[in-house]
């Protein structure tokens, strides 16, 4: 009877089960929720500057179509036009034919995108060590927890629910919290590293046109006309 009026005063909420566990068990939750939060903020992060890049690679696309481009080069098209007019101008004196000028311009665009691409990259791999660790250390907790149930059944000499219910829901709640890090980091990680993946694709076959674009001018008209480098592709 007393073991039932121990269990029965016993808080199974949430915030209950937080504050009543073992101080390693506590610790555990608390790493995997501060996991669980940098990782949503990475997440929301690369949401909007995934979106961005789309965006980007959209205008790129309709720069490279458009021969007289109304608005001025902005975002990646002007990282990447810069990247062009400053390899344009270090090899203004070298006396080259076409083919070599358009590889020289598609190299060092391709190096500026892979620089940006770098930088969307910041915060994966955190992501996937969480995505692999978190449900280990869920388990820990709960392997924690267990044990302390079974020392309860072995102090108190009583083996009813009563005894071990509080150790085994504090366990639970760590794995619970674990997968829940976990799952999201997961998911997230994949789906950057497939979106990078296909932008790198797309924005690697505008650059090559794009080099045999402003390959048509001669590389001292080219640095001469930076400040609007897509209208070097129109004849004159």
């Amino acid at each position: 009877m007393e073991q039932i009026t121990v269990a029965a005063g016993h808080d199974f909420s949430i915030y209950g089960l937080v504050l009543q566990a073992d101080p390693i068990v506590k610790s555990v939750m608390l790493l995997l929720v501060i996991s669980s939060v940098a990782c949503w903020a990475i997440i929301l992060e690369k949401v909007v500057r995934l979106s961005k890049l789309s965006r980007d690679l959209k205008r790129l696309e309709r720069s490279v179509r458009d021969e007289s481009p109304a608005e001025a080069p902005r975002g990646l098209v002007r990282t990447l036009l810069t990247a062009a007019h400053h390899e344009a101008e270090d090899g203004a004196s070298r006396n080259e034919t076409r083919s070599d000028l358009r590889g020289r311009l598609e190299r060092a665009m391709r190096s500026s995108l892979r620089s940006e691409l770098h930088r969307l990259e910041v915060g994966l791999p955190f992501l996937a060590t969480i995505g692999s660790a978190a449900p280990f250390i869920g388990l820990f907790g709960t392997v924690w927890g267990i044990m302390n149930s079974f020392t309860s059944i072995a102090q108190q000499r009583d083996t009813s629910l009563a005894v071990v219910a509080p150790g085994i829901a504090e366990a639970l709640f760590a794995t619970a919290l674990g997968l829940a890090a976990a799952i999201p980091a997961v998911m997230a990680y994949n789906m950057i590293a497939v979106s990078l993946g296909r932008a790198s694709s797309r924005a690697g076959s505008t650059i090559t046109e794009l080099a045999k674009r402003l390959s048509r001018t001669p590389a001292d008209g080219f640095a001469r006309n930076s400040a609007e480098p897509l209208r070097t592709g129109t004849s004159s």
